[in-house]
């Protein structure tokens, strides 16, 4: 549900703006307020989730997700839109924060490839239902139905969550008010600072937000030592594979996402697709990711996650530089074919990195870790959103450069042809960000997420009490 309302709400874009009236500029925010209360929000869910219990915290963010699709269906404006995917995002916060953390408790370590490979495979039927999903909803039925169609889908999520998970496993211990405080304020500073430079330019505001935020990171390590019980425990980035794993994962979110919000700018920019054209382009790669990731994930189960991880960053720099070749005249085929390339790329990465960033961690930390992964995935998406559009501004009127992220509006002539090079020149730098990445991946120590062998019984070993 996640990943269909991802896509579901950028194919609607100029439909909502013209229904409500609304600046592109507000529009564009009913996904942004959506990454940022994710990304500010899910650590510390993660770690609520250990306490209160994973299955507990899971169903009230489906809960909350599906209370807040509704209201997103029934609000009159812009401003009301924006505020009530906020209210979604919080409920999305708990359930992707808990996700991870739910299958480390149900898996042994000597599966769990193969279970990430299978959310790996929902994630990306997700991504391709939002896709055809968005055009035919939007088309034939109205907008407002991209967010009533969760409802129900929620309703029954929620009641089959509630009879399978139910609470859920959890520790006995105390929150750590300070630190979530102090995580959350952070965040939010940088992310939204950072946000609204993309979206409005450099400014004093901006760049004073994102100093204060860069500046709390001292105050909140501190705090983090000296609490009994912290919301991060930082000894436990001690492990190479744990801290390596995190990182690879932000900076593939940073690197491999902007090259999808770039790929769409070039597509309904220079060749004048529109957005579900555009969208069905990348099809291909979605539904090749879907069929492989649970076999990718069986291969990191039984030969180790952190060479196929570097091995799926590796395909996804490959079809980048290729990316990099696009002219104004390049064959959709061919564009198609190298989403292959990044499919297979995608299929490899991210099994088995969620496997190699759970494998030290101990079942007291699941949640607060879990929700770590997703602070980072997200926080990069808003980095590659941040990168797109402050690239092609450079190209650009910052306001062209809105339109054509959202399919309202087109180049021209000379402008076509600068806006192209700078397309190209942002896959390169977007190369050179996932080539770090496959080099953390490569650098773990070999061996430290070797396979482990399942019990007799083939169940998850004890938890604790």
């Amino acid at each position: 549900m996640a990943s269909v309302d991802t896509t579901i709400v950028l194919l609607a874009f100029p439909t909502i703006a013209g229904s409500l009236s609304a600046p592109l500029t507000t529009v564009l925010w009913t996904i942004l307020i959506y990454l940022l209360v994710v990304s500010v929000l899910t650590t510390q869910a993660g770690r609520i989730s250990d306490l209160l219990g994973h299955g507990r915290v899971y169903n009230l963010g489906f809960v909350v997700f599906t209370v807040g699709s509704a209201l997103c269906g029934l609000a009159p404006t812009a401003t009301s839109l924006v505020a009530f995917r906020g209210v979604q995002a919080v409920g999305g916060a708990f359930m992707v924060a808990t996700g991870t953390a739910i299958l480390a408790d149900h898996f042994p370590p000597s599966v769990r490839g193969r279970a990430f490979g299978f959310t790996t495979m929902g994630w990306n039927v997700g991504a391709t239902l939002g896709i055809v999903l968005g055009g035919v909803l939007t088309t034939f039925f109205g907008w407002r139905y991209i967010f009533f169609i969760n409802v129900p889908i929620g309703l029954v999520a929620v009641g089959i969550g509630y009879r399978v998970l139910g609470v859920g496993h959890r520790i006995k211990a105390h929150l750590d008010p300070v630190g979530m405080l102090l995580l959350g304020t952070l965040l939010a500073l940088l992310v939204y600072g950072t946000t609204d430079f993309a979206s409005s330019g450099p400014s004093a505001e901006n760049l004073a937000l994102v100093a204060l935020g860069a500046g709390l990171v001292g105050p909140f390590v501190w705090w983090e030592r000296r609490t009994p019980q912290p919301t991060l425990a930082l000894g436990l980035f001690r492990s190479r594979l744990l801290s390596r794993s995190l990182l690879a994962s932000f900076l593939q979110s940073l690197g491999y996402l902007s090259v999808v919000f770039v790929l769409i700018m070039y597509l309904q920019g220079i060749r004048g697709l529109s957005p579900l054209d555009a969208a069905l382009l990348l099809i291909p790669g979605y539904i090749l990711s879907s069929g492989l990731a649970p076999l990718a994930g069986r291969w990191a189960d039984r030969y180790g996650a952190a060479r196929f991880a570097t091995l799926g960053i590796a395909f996804m720099l490959g079809g980048v530089l290729l990316y990099a070749q696009l002219r104004a005249d390049t064959s959709y085929v061919l564009i198609a074919l190298i989403s292959l390339v990044t499919g297979i790329g995608g299929a490899l990465f991210w099994p088995s990195n969620n496997k190699a960033v759970m494998h030290d961690v101990p079942p007291e930390h699941y949640g607060a870790v879990s929700g770590l992964l997703r602070t980072l995935t997200n926080s990069g998406t808003i980095g590659s959103y941040v990168l797109v559009i402050t690239v092609a501004s450079l190209a650009v009127p910052r306001e062209v450069a809105f339109e054509v992220f959202t399919g309202t509006g087109g180049l021209i002539g000379s402008v076509s042809a600068a806006f192209l090079a700078a397309v190209r020149s942002v896959f390169y730098v977007m190369a050179l960000v996932l080539l770090a990445a496959g080099a953390l991946s490569a650098s773990r120590h070999r061996g430290s997420d070797r396979p482990v062998p399942a019990s007799p019984s083939g169940a998850a070993p004890p938890r604790r009490p």
